[in-house]
C-alpha cells in the first residue's frame, strides 16, 4: 500500500448545499452525501471560485482566482495545456492523475488528467467575445426562460442523465480495477446533475411533488436588487417565471439531486468494496451552486448564498473522525491547495488560497477564514467580486460605465442568512466596508476595477 492516500474528488455540477440532508434540509433524500458527512467533516462556508462552470473548474484547476488564470467566461480555457496546473504538480510528484466526466475542459485540452474512458469531455472552447448589458437596457430575453422551462419534465434519458451514468460506470471500473500496490491516484469523477434541463425519472419527481416550498421572496425584494441582478433577470428571462412554473423547478430540482445521491452512492459502494478503500480520501464539492427561484434569480451566476456557496465533504476515517464541522470561509483554490499538501506537492509560489490541512486535523486551529468569488461573464452590466470573512460577506460591482457605478452589496450572514438586509449603504458600516474592499485587493492581487478593464479588454464586445 501506497505512503500517500488516494484522493477520489467527487464534483458535481450546480448544487446548491441547502438541499442536502447533512445541510439542514428535511425533505430532501440525501442518505449517500449524509453517511459521509456523519463518518467525515463538513465545510458550511466553502464557496466557488466564480459562480460559473468553467471558471470555477479552471481557478481550481490552476489553483489561482479566475482573474489571474484568465479563464473570464465558458467560452475561455487556460493559456496552454501546459499551463501550471495540480494534476501537472501531483503527477510530478508520483501521482496519477485521472479525469472521469465533466471538467468543462476543451477537447485537446486535459492540464495533466488523463481520461478514464474515452469521450468524456467535452467540446472546443475559443478564447471568445462576451458583452456587457448597458447599465440601463433592461430588455428582457424573449427565448432563455422559455428554452430551459420547456425541460422541466420527467424521462428516463437525457443527455445530464445519460452522461453521468456514463460516469458511475467509468469511476466504478477504475476503482474495481485499482490496486493496493499501484501508484496512488487523484481521480475527479465530474458530474453534470443537478445542472439544467431539469429532467428526472418519474420516480424522483415523484418523492418532492407538493413538499418543495416555494423561495421567499419580500415585499420589495426584486425592485431593489442589485443592477447586475436586475440585468441577470433580464437576460434570462426569469421574470416570465409562473408560480407552477418555479414550483415545478423546485420539486424537479430536489429530486435531481436525490438521483445524484444515488449515482454517488453506487460509486462510493465500488470504493468500498476495492482494494485501495481504506487508503482513499473521499472529497464531495459542486462547482458552485443554484437559485432555484431564491431572491427571483435561477441558475447561478451571482454571490447570493445559494448560487455561491458549495457544499464540500471530507472524508478518511483512518485520520478523521466523522460528524465534525468547519464553519470558517474556505474556497476551490483552498481545497486545491489541501490536495496538493496531501499528495505532497510544494507549494508553487503562484498559486492562491491556503492549505486546509492543519483546520481539517484541528478545527480549533488558527485559519485565515477567508474565501473570494468572482464573476465576469453573460447577461450583467459590469463583473463582480465578492469577499467572505467571519459573518460578513462584502460584494463590489465594478463600474458599469463613466456615469454609473460602482455599487456594493454587505450582509451580516448571522444576523441575515438569507441576504434580506443589504447594509452597505449604513454609514455604520463604512469602516467595514472599506475594510473588506481593501482585503479583497490583496487578495486578488490588484484592483478589482482592473480586472474588470483586462477582461474587458480580452473578452468583451462593446
Amino acid at each position: 500500500m501506497s505512503d500517500r492516500p488516494n484522493i477520489l474528488m467527487i464534483m458535481s455540477d450546480e448544487h446548491d448545499p441547502a438541499v442536502m440532508g447533512c445541510y439542514g434540509d428535511k425533505i430532501v433524500q440525501t442518505p449517500n452525501f449524509d453517511r459521509l458527512a456523519n463518518e467525515g467533516i463538513t465545510f458550511d462556508a466553502a464557496y466557488t471560485s466564480s459562480p460559473l462552470c468553467a471558471p470555477s473548474r479552471a481557478s481550481f484547476t490552476a489553483v489561482q482566482y479566475v482573474s489571474r488564470c484568465g479563464v473570464w467566461t465558458n467560452d475561455w480555457s487556460l493559456a496552454s495545456d501546459d499551463y501550471p496546473s495540480l494534476p501537472h504538480a501531483l503527477n510530478a510528484a508520483g501521482y496519477e492523475s485521472w479525469l472521469g466526466g465533466k471538467m468543462h475542459f476543451a477537447t485537446d485540452h486535459r492540464y495533466g488528467f488523463s481520461d478514464v474512458y474515452p469521450g468524456a469531455n467535452e467540446g472546443e472552447k475559443m478564447r471568445g467575445e462576451g458583452k456587457r448589458r448597458a447599465f440601463g437596457d433592461m430588455t428582457e430575453s424573449e427565448r432563455g426562460w422559455a428554452g430551459r422551462v420547456a425541460e422541466f419534465k420527467t424521462a428516463d434519458t437525457s443527455s445530464i442523465l445519460e452522461k453521468d451514468r456514463d460516469v458511475t460506470a467509468g469511476c466504478r471500473d477504475f476503482l474495481k480495477n485499482r490496486k493496493a500496490d499501484d501508484k496512488p491516484f487523484f481521480l475527479l469523477a465530474g458530474y453534470l446533475a443537478p445542472h439544467f434541463p431539469l429532467t428526472i425519472p418519474q420516480e424522483y419527481y415523484d418523492r418532492y411533488k407538493g413538499k418543495v416550498p416555494m423561495p421567499e421572496i419580500p415585499e420589495g425584494l426584486i425592485e431593489n436588487l442589485p443592477t447586475n441582478y436586475k440585468h441577470l433577470r433580464a437576460g434570462f428571462g426569469v421574470g416570465q417565471a409562473t408560480d407552477e412554473e418555479t414550483k415545478l423547478g423546485r420539486e424537479l430540482y430536489w429530486g435531481f439531486v436525490n438521483w445524484l445521491d444515488d449515482e454517488v452512492g453506487k460509486l462510493l459502494n465500488a470504493l468500498g468494496d476495492s482494494e485501495v478503500a481504506d487508503n482513499t480520501i473521499v472529497i464531495y464539492c459542486s462547482d458552485h451552486g443554484e437559485n432555484k427561484g431564491d431572491h427571483g434569480l435561477w441558475w447561478k451566476n451571482n454571490m447570493y448564498e445559494h448560487a455561491a456557496r458549495m457544499p464540500l465533504i471530507v472524508h478518511w476515517p483512518k485520520r478523521w473522525a466523522g460528524g465534525q464541522r468547519r464553519p470558517s470561509a474556505c474556497s476551490l483554490v483552498d481545497l486545491a491547495q489541501t490536495i496538493g499538501e496531501l499528495g505532497g506537492v510544494e507549494r508553487s509560489d503562484d498559486w492562491d488560497g491556503e492549505s486546509l490541512l492543519n483546520y481539517l486535523d484541528d478545527g480549533n486551529s488558527e485559519w485565515r477564514d477567508i474565501a473570494v468569488s468572482e464573476y465576469y461573464a453573460h447577461n450583467i452590466a459590469s463583473g463582480f467580486q465578492m469577499i467572505r470573512q467571519g459573518d460578513w460577506k462584502y460584494v463590489y460591482h465594478t463600474r458599469f460605465d463613466d456615469e454609473h457605478g460602482p455599487e456594493r452589496e454587505l450582509y451580516n450572514l448571522k444576523d441575515d442568512p438569507k441576504e434580506f438586509d443589504d447594509l452597505a449603504n449604513d454609514a455604520d458600516q463604512a469602516d467595514r466596508v472599506a475594510q473588506l474592499h481593501a482585503l479583497l485587493i490583496q487578495e486578488l492581487k490588484r484592483d478589482p476595477e482592473e480586472a474588470e478593464a483586462e477582461c474587458r479588454a480580452g473578452v468583451v464586445k462593446e
